[in-house]
């Protein structure tokens, strides 16, 4: 990399608005640091791409932990969510597995949204180990929503279904 290249690499990074750049390639290690110190560096990384010129591709930005995300109007509806469902009993996975709704590929799911359930139905089952784990109800009610998709990973504790106990 010569002079005339890190010059442009410099306007680059000028326009750019990043106030930092670090560049590493085989034999050298480049940080371009601009005034404003606040933001986050923009870390640059070169392929070697045999003996032709490389662009410098920015990556994109990740807020850190101690910045706020912008807030969305979507922000808004997860607020007033838990007020709607403070009145449902969630049933949540006992054991981290695969999720299933049915007993096996050719027959009905367990539960629908709507089906009225009672203490000892059977929801779901989660594999574990090759071991099919049959979910039975604690609850009686019914089936407001199904919060996990057929054939999908759950961990311990993860909610699986809401239940109205009206």
């Amino acid at each position: 990399m010569d002079i005339k290249e890190i010059q442009n690499l410099i306007k680059f990074v000028a326009k750019s608005g990043a106030s930092e750049v670090k560049l590493e390639m085989d034999d050298i290690k480049i940080t371009i640091k601009t005034g404003s110190g606040d933001a986050e560096p923009t870390y640059i990384q070169q392929v070697p791409m045999q003996g032709q010129m490389q662009q410098a591709i920015p990556q994109q930005q990740v807020p850190a932990v101690g910045q706020e995300a912008p807030q969305t109007a979507a922000g808004d509806t997860k607020q007033s969510a838990p007020e709607e469902s403070s009145k449902y009993i969630t049933v949540k996975s006992p054991i981290i597995g695969t999720f299933y709704r049915k007993p096996s590929p050719d027959k009905d799911v367990f539960v629908e949204v709507g089906d009225n359930i009672k203490v000892g139905d059977v929801l779901c089952v989660i594999e574990a180990m090759k071991l099919f784990n049959e979910i039975e109800s604690e609850v009686s009610g019914k089936i407001v929503k199904v919060l996990v998709d057929d054939s999908s990973p759950v961990e311990f504790d993860q909610p699986l279904f809401l239940v109205d106990p009206s």
